[in-house]
């Protein structure tokens, strides 16, 4: 039965195009510390200098108020920019956990605009804000898109006026942005690293060694059989012998 695991659908392709998509194959060597803030600080300069160029040139979004980049990118950036290894800055959890928390975000914002007065609404602007970001960080959970910077995300749908203002409109915004943003991501992650290390697969924990005492009880009790059958066969060696001597 054959235990090596089916091919990628990256691999397929050729090379040149294939490495723009994660696809290494054998694992990349460990580059020097040097090398990988260069490139940290390009990815994260290029990727909000997109982001922010597009909404702020393009007329489309200059009529709609459009605000020219969305806070919580900035922490983005240093996920899929500066810790590309990491689960919480794979594409799933880029662009999951920023359209889900935005989705709440508005959701929770415009049932709290059902309120009878806008003065109303704006005591409990907080309320709305914690119930945005606490519930998006479950439901990020629930669907393994777990990405630190999406609680901001929902959090500014509730308490930013400005976001608050473009309503369901905020939904396409935060698409976009992740868009440019994992674009930039692709090519200057892979000019010498490696990025993503998976598109789809869910985030798993890292399994943990059980504590030391733990491992010396799992120890004694695999060798009990042979330190009970020890005694026995002592027992049988000595009735033999006894056995022998007597005859003798």
């Amino acid at each position: 039965m054959s235990t090596h695991p089916p091919p990628h659908r990256l691999s397929k392709f050729p090379p040149w195009f294939s490495r723009w998509f994660g696809f290494r194959h054998s694992t990349p060597p460990k580059f020097p510390d040097y090398i990988v803030w260069l490139w940290s600080f390009i990815g994260a300069f290029c990727g909000i200098s997109v982001i922010q160029a597009v909404f702020e040139q393009a007329s489309y979004f200059v009529n709609r108020e459009v605000p020219p980049i969305v806070a919580s990118y900035g922490a983005s950036a240093v996920l899929i920019y500066g810790a590309i290894d990491a689960p919480l800055a794979q594409p799933r959890a880029l662009i999951g956990g920023h359209f889900l928390g935005a989705l709440i975000g508005v959701i929770i914002t415009k049932l709290f605009h059902l309120l009878h007065s806008e003065k109303r609404f704006e005591e409990l602007v907080w309320l709305a804000g914690s119930l945005s970001c606490a519930t998006s960080v479950v439901v990020m959970q629930m669907t393994a898109t777990t990405h630190p910077p999406a609680g901001a995300t929902a959090l500014l749908a509730a308490v930013n006026p400005e976001i608050r203002k473009l309503g369901w409109y905020y939904l396409p915004v935060i698409l976009l942005s992740s868009a440019l943003a994992l674009g930039v991501a692709l090519i200057t992650n892979n000019i010498q690293r490696r990025y993503p290390v998976y598109w789809h697969k869910p985030a798993v924990s890292i399994a943990v060694a059980p504590p030391v005492e733990e491992q010396e009880q799992e120890q004694d009790r695999k060798e009990e059989p042979d330190a009970i059958a020890t005694p026995s066969r002592a027992n049988g060696l000595n009735k033999s012998e006894t056995t022998i001597a007597n005859r003798v």
